[in-house]
């Protein structure tokens, strides 16, 4: 994807536009609103300069206005009618701007809408009806209700602009979020439900469907509409949990207005699964915003393949230095569990932005697995001097405590980052985490209930509900979760493995050897084939296979009875000692495919010997002695005794194959003997 210098102007303008109109309606308060500004910023002073840029940026810059002008930094409109209402309210917008800047939300909404026009318009705004409101809309399948009924009869909408009537609605809606804040209990506290709600979303909701009707014609297109109160009706309407409309609206917004990724953000927090995203495709419109959201909604929904890298490529020969581009090339090689790659690139992107400290939660969570201590107290120390009343920054700073195994203190940063923003997503599953290690598992498991509550993709999540639910061995639940955060990551080895040793114990062999079989292939993905494309995953030989997965596999068809079956795995686990040769058939078993001489199929290394592999020498010792093959039980005993993990066992074992030999060589005829008897 290669712009010519006419398209990179036209993008530099529509980015410098997207700035200035997102600073106009204050999109700048909260984690998700504020990006809407500083993410158009950030891609405009990453598009690379060309020699002639000394010319100015904007030539408005260096003209005075004319005398009784708005000021400069006030963008124009193409509509006449509205132009003269933001022309005639300027001085009332400059009065709200600034009392919205000072965080004075009330009296910033009130210069426009004050509480008596709005109580004559929405009488019911109580807090029951607004609960009632809330609670009769099903998730995701309700239709918006008319509030045709609750509007006073005869009372007229003020005209307003719809710059001025954006930043008095928004400033209802973040005055509503800053009550929410306040009425919240205490952190898992006593009375933390988590069911406290904005109390103004009802009167936002029903004065936007008023607006809306008045300007609809019948053919369903508002007239004159700028996007940008379409895109607040679908925020709201998301909040209440009518995903569906939610979405239309939002939809809707970006086709007026495409550069507000605020708006993208909301879809993208919408959709669940690469299908939704899928079918939502064909109704945006197709220009960069919509290229770079499929791109970030698949990071989202934590999608790894070859085709999102070379998006991502096209996207940094634009933007080359674009700290949120070069964010997500480093989440796409966490996501492939790369971890030496993500780290390198968090690296870099740390020593060129040492004060940005968006997603540093994931480079912790990379240190944290790699366990290099040194660079996450570095990173812990340099996020406290930057802002230490970040939620990201007490996230790094919980990592680092629970990195030193001092999980008390883990847990109170990880408090005190959801103190700061109750939607962080990162400290309620890693506080979930954390009660499992302090064995608290009601606390873990409202944890990672809240933690689903805030996103419903995080596989982190699922995952360790089924894990929590397995330690009170309540196995049809654990079985359950399991099930989700597999449905979430399909291609991850450790979810299937988790279902398939679920199954195990809930002696459901038949199905849980066909999940442990998937999770031999969903490793090889990673190794073999995401892994090759930008980096071996993990650090893992290709085709390599967890001799933990082949010993249950093997034990579950000895229980089943297939005793050939169970033999095949057992030498499949003793293999990876020195590492398998050759292609793998859909069982995981070897195949004839690969000669001897060809060295593609080979590998650099095995696992050496491990608990695993020792168990199944025994088991394939005693196989042996079984079938009167006394030489190969003699062997594999031997083999024990010198490096294997059940040494005694092992001895004790070839003491019997002994006897045998001598028995045999006294009385040939006791071989029948030996055959029958195991």
């Amino acid at each position: 994807m290669a712009l010519n210098e006419r398209e990179t102007g036209q993008l530099r303008a529509a980015l410098q536009e997207a700035v200035v109109k997102c600073s106009e309606r204050c999109l700048y308060q909260s984690a998700k609103w504020q990006v809407a500004q500083r993410w158009a910023a950030e891609l405009l002073t990453s598009i690379p300069a060309t020699d002639d840029d000394e010319e100015p940026e904007d030539s408005q810059m260096t003209e005075l206005p004319p005398e009784g002008s708005p000021p400069i930094v006030i963008t124009g409109n193409n509509d006449p009618a509205e132009a003269l209402l933001e022309a005639r309210e300027i001085n009332k917008y400059l009065l709200a701007k600034s009392f919205f800047d000072c965080r004075e939300f009330d009296r910033c909404a009130a210069v426009f809408l004050p509480n008596n026009l709005l109580s004559g318009l929405i009488p019911s705004t109580s807090p029951a009806s607004s609960q009632e409101s809330s609670t009769s809309k099903g998730k995701g399948k309700g239709k918006s209700t008319s509030s045709n009924k609750n509007t006073a009869p005869g009372v007229q909408l003020p005209r307003l602009s719809q710059k001025s009537l954006f930043l008095a609605l928004y400033a209802k809606f973040m005055a509503g979020e800053k009550r929410m804040d306040e009425d919240s209990e205490m952190v898992m506290g006593p009375h933390d439900g988590g069911k406290t709600t904005n109390k103004e979303l009802l009167m936002i909701n029903q004065y936007l469907e008023n607006w809306f009707r008045t300007r609809t014609t019948e053919a369903g297109e508002v007239v004159g509409s700028q996007g940008w109160l379409e895109y607040l009706y679908g925020t709201v309407l998301a909040k209440n949990k009518n995903e569906e409309e939610a979405m239309r609206w939002l939809i809707r917004s970006v086709h007026l207005y495409p550069m507000n990724w605020g708006c993208w953000l909301e879809m993208t927090a919408l959709i669940g699964r690469v299908e939704d995203l899928n079918r939502i495709s064909s109704h945006l419109p197709q220009n960069i915003l919509s290229f770079i959201f499929h791109l970030h909604t698949s990071l989202e929904l934590y999608q790894s393949t070859p085709s999102l890298h070379s998006q991502l490529e096209q996207l940094l020969a634009i933007f080359p230095t674009s700290a949120f581009l070069l964010t997500c090339l480093a989440l796409l090689s966490y996501h492939t569990k790369d971890f030496l790659t993500a780290e390198n690139h968090f690296s870099h992107l740390l020593s060129a932005h040492p004060h940005r400290l968006d997603s540093l939660d994931h480079y912790s969570n990379i240190l944290y697995v790699m366990s290099l201590r040194p660079k996450l107290s570095f990173l812990a120390h340099l996020c406290s001097t930057v802002d230490k009343f970040r939620p990201e920054t007490c996230v790094v700073i919980g990592n680092y405590y629970s990195l030193l195994s001092q999980h008390e203190k883990a847990v109170n940063y990880f408090r005190r980052a959801l103190t700061l923003d109750r939607s962080c997503l990162s400290a309620w599953t890693l506080m979930g985490h954390e009660y499992v290690e302090l064995k608290n598992t009601h606390a873990a498991i409202e944890s990672y209930r809240r933690a689903v509550d805030v996103n419903r993709r995080d596989y982190r999540a699922w995952y360790g509900l089924g894990q929590t639910y397995e330690v009170l061995e309540m196995h049809a639940y654990a079985l359950w979760y399991y099930k989700r955060a597999a449905g979430l990551r399909p291609w991850d080895g450790k979810m299937w493995m988790a279902v398939g040793s679920c199954l195990q114990k809930m002696g459901r062999d038949f199905e849980g050897i066909k999940a442990l079989k998937r999770a031999l292939f969903a490793d090889s993905y990673y190794d073999a084939g995401v892994g090759s494309s930008f980096g071996s995953g993990g650090g893992t030989s290709a085709r390599s296979m967890d001799p933990e997965l082949l010993l249950q596999i093997a034990g579950m068809y000895e229980r089943q009875g297939e005793e050939e079956d169970a033999r095949e795995y057992m030498e499949l686990c003793m293999a990876q000692e020195e590492g398998l040769s050759g292609p793998m058939d859909a069982d995981g078993r070897r195949t004839s495919g690969g000669s001897d001489d060809d060295d593609t199929g080979k590998e650099g290394g095995g696992t050496g010997v491990t608990v695993a592999t020792s168990k199944a020498r025994m088991w394939l010792a005693r196989y042996a002695m079984a079938h009167n093959n006394l030489d190969t039980a003699m062997r594999l005993a031997t083999e024990l005794c010198q490096d294997g993990v059940e040494v005694e066992e092992a001895k004790a074992l070839v003491r019997e194959v002994r006897a045998r030999h001598e028995a045999i060589d006294s009385d040939p005829s006791e071989v029948r003997d030996f055959t029958s008897s195991p």
